[in-house]
């Protein structure tokens, strides 16, 4: 899966993320991050994130 993230890279938008399986498959949980802080820790080895609903700014 191209776009799944690692925990501990920083977020490449704010915004809640899903966290993902090895496979690609939902865990039903999300955390929120903002840009350019690093993702939290997974509760198992090989789970990662899928940015799922990004924040919406007006400018």
């Amino acid at each position: 899966m191209a776009d799944k993230l690692t925990p501990g890279t920083p977020a490449p938008k704010s915004g809640q993320y899903e966290v993902v399986g090895p496979r690609g498959g939902s865990k039903g949980r999300e955390v929120t991050s903002t840009k350019g802080n690093p993702l939290p820790p997974t509760q198992k080895s090989g789970e990662g994130y899928k940015l799922v609903d990004p924040t919406k700014h007006k400018k």
